[in-house]
């Protein structure tokens, strides 16, 4: 696509983020039901452009990016349900997140807004426009889609489909929901900085890195997930056997999938513990070379820590800031685990699977954030919203603060 026709995508996706900055929560809620209901009526269509996707990608791509192209029932049912979800959540545009009297009748205020247009570049997941565009109409944001090439034709149908909905809803603006196809598309959308407020990357390790070192346009994302489980000495075994099968044989692809097991040298059934993780299909890589490596298998690299410091110092220094969790019964280790271990998600006896917008209740995610500006972890509503400041005065002027002849009070009012 020539540079002039993508800045003209922009300009226009930055005039209906505006115009949808002033789109009521009932109007909002009406398109959102639309394309619930076009997606379900749809499926046909969906179902019959994948199988073309899947047919032309079958001889090409890995099992686990495959298997995130495929759409199945399940799929398209979460996909529906996801914007459902959103549709039932709170509205997060204009709420007041702090309010302050500064003076009598000069009253300041921290308003929720959207953050304008985001570009979203996506791998072999064509349930993600879905998912990304209910998230972007209840925030009120405009976004620019670019699907892989391995899903065009699913993505063109879904992309249809969500269109022709909010075409019926006469008040949404045209322009808020765009889609982009070539590699020159992503070139141009990342010299985009006059237009596009935001770029989130879903993908591998590999474009998350090359976006980022691209671009002057903030990043929201993670490059990988290298998620730890940590196995104390206090360590229940059957809460471990179950909570490390489930993180990593339940989806080894995710990115939320465990990636490394640092076990105590004192917890007395670590033997017991490798051998059911080896029965249950997990390959145990030990001697490893290089601890930040992410499978999206069932492989699991191990290794052997003699206290609970040794375990936080290796994740602080191998992971990827996505996910970690700490098995014990000890609630002061349990404790000093959750501090001091700085990632975006750190669990207690429970799985890295749980690192998801839809099971944190966001209704769905644009990703995970690995930042630790704006958002971090699952990024949800909440996280496609900034805020402004808003002063209402009565001809208040600032030299009669400075001259004494009037005095601030600051008094909060919420």
């Amino acid at each position: 696509m020539a540079e002039c026709n993508f800045v003209e995508i922009a300009k226009n996706a930055k005039l209906a983020s505006k115009k949808l900055a002033t789109l009521s929560t009932d109007i909002k809620n009406k398109a959102l039901l639309a394309i619930a209901e076009a997606l379900d009526l749809n499926q046909s269509l969906i179902f019959e452009a994948n199988k073309k996707d899947l047919e032309l990608a079958k001889d090409t791509l890995s099992a686990s990016v495959f298997n995130r192209l495929k759409l199945d029932a399940n799929k398209m049912r979460d996909m529906i349900q996801g914007v459902i979800d959103i549709y039932n959540l709170e509205d997060p545009i204009g709420k007041f997140l702090m309010q302050r009297s500064l003076d009598t009748g000069l009253i300041l205020s921290k308003v929720s807004c959207p953050i304008g247009v985001l570009g979203i570049i996506f791998e072999a997941r064509p349930d993600v426009i879905s998912q990304i565009t209910a998230l972007a109409i209840k925030s009120s944001n405009a976004i620019i889609l670019k699907g892989g090439k391995e899903a065009v034709n699913t993505n063109k149908a879904i992309f249809k489909i969500i269109n022709d909905a909010l075409a019926s809803i006469k008040i949404f603006p045209p322009h808020s929901i765009t889609q982009v196809f070539s590699r020159e598309d992503v070139q141009e959308m990342l010299k985009c900085d006059a237009y596009i407020d935001l770029i989130i990357p879903r993908g591998g390790n590999d474009l998350v890195k090359y976006i980022k070192e691209n671009t002057n346009i903030p990043v929201l994302g993670h490059a990988d997930g290298v998620c730890h489980i940590f196995v104390d000495e206090f360590a229940d075994l059957e809460k471990a056997k179950r909570i490390i099968i489930d993180a990593k044989t339940q989806y080894p692809s995710a990115c939320n999938s465990v990636e490394t097991l640092l076990i105590h040298e004192r917890f007395m059934y670590k033997e017991e513990l490798q051998k059911v993780l080896l029965s249950s299909g997990i390959e145990l890589i030990y001697n490893v070379e290089n601890w930040h490596v992410e499978y999206s298998d069932t492989k699991l690299s191990v290794k052997f820590v003699s206290s609970l410091e040794e375990a936080v110092e290796h994740i602080n220094n191998y992971s990827s800031g996505h996910t970690e969790s700490i098995i014990t019964d000890s609630r002061e280790n349990a404790a000093v685990f959750l501090k001091t271990v700085d990632s975006a998600g750190v669990y207690h006896n429970a799985s890295t699977r749980f690192a998801d917008g839809f099971r944190y209740g966001f209704g769905a995610e644009v990703g995970i954030s690995t930042n630790k500006i704006h958002a971090r972890g699952p990024v949800g509503l909440q996280g496609l919203t900034i805020y402004k400041y808003t002063l209402q005065g009565n001809g208040d002027i600032v030299n009669d603060y400075i001259e004494g002849v009037k005095h601030f009070n600051h008094k909060d009012l919420i």
